[in-house]
């Protein structure tokens, strides 16, 4: 896992106003929730939180929040941005330790596609249907990422929720809910114009 932290501030002012000012003086106004400890609005250093925003890992990783002198372990809920502008406008964590049970967006890492049997030797293509998956784990067992190896996978074939191996302690959200939301994820399917798509509409007409 990656280690994320960041410094902040209690916020004593609310309002849009006070935001805005937050916002001209590089703050990004945030909230931290969840746990046994009241709700508290915080400020960030808006520099400080667009770094750790171009790594896709910390969207799905445990960060330690210095608030006041006190280490607060948390996960980033939710990220309002201006929908113009370069300006983050709200960010909102929720308090977690090890035993806290999540639900979570995770990326999902597609491996070695360009040696992929279905599109090296099949000459097919690789369509994604999901690049992200909904997971529910534990806050220590919260992954970066999820990895699906497409190195063997074969020209015609679909890959579904059900045929990932997700690491210890991970389940998937939607399967969660019963074997009809086993969606897919990725497949490889013939280009268009390929001789084999062409063969199999020759075959249905």
């Amino acid at each position: 896992m990656s280690d994320f932290t960041l410094s902040a501030e209690i916020r004593k002012d609310s309002g849009k106003g006070a935001s805005r000012r937050l916002r001209r003086e590089n703050g990004v106004p945030a909230i931290i929730y969840g746990g046994d400890a009241a709700p508290a609005p915080i400020t960030l250093k808006a520099n400080e939180l667009w770094k750790v925003l171009e790594s896709e890992a910390f969207y799905s990783s445990v960060v330690t929040l210095e608030v006041a002198g006190k280490s607060e372990q948390v996960i980033l809920k939710d990220l309002q941005r201006h929908p113009a502008k370069d300006v983050i406008w709200h960010a909102d964590f929720l308090r977690v330790n090890a035993d806290t049970k999540i639900k979570a967006h995770v990326p999902l890492h597609f491996l070695n596609e360009e040696a992929c049997v279905g599109v090296k030797i099949g000459g097919g293509k690789i369509s994604h249907q999901l690049t992200s998956l909904e997971i529910i784990c534990t806050a220590d067992h919260l992954p970066e990422f999820i990895a699906i190896d497409l190195a063997e996978v074969e020209l015609g074939t679909v890959i579904h929720l059900s045929d990932l191996t997700l690491p210890e302690g991970v389940e998937s959200q939607a399967l969660s809910h019963g074997s009809e939301h086993d969606t897919a994820v990725v497949s490889v399917v013939a280009q268009k114009g390929s001789d084999k798509e062409e063969g199999e509409e020759e075959a249905s007409e």
